[in-house]
């Protein structure tokens, strides 16, 4: 299944996105989580802020 989706963000539309994995600190238990978005290129670096 994982090759379809790759498949198909490489063409068409899906060139424009990027997957966006940023590790967060959680408030609750203090243990890290990995936090994932699919955002436009040029939203990145305002994504990894």
């Amino acid at each position: 299944m994982a090759k379809k989706v790759v498949a198909t963000l490489q063409t068409g539309e899906g060139r424009t996105y990027s997957k966006v994995i940023k590790m967060v600190r959680s408030e609750k238990t203090g243990a890290y989580v990995f936090v994932e978005r699919m955002v436009p290129n040029d939203k990145v670096q305002d994504a990894l802020k």
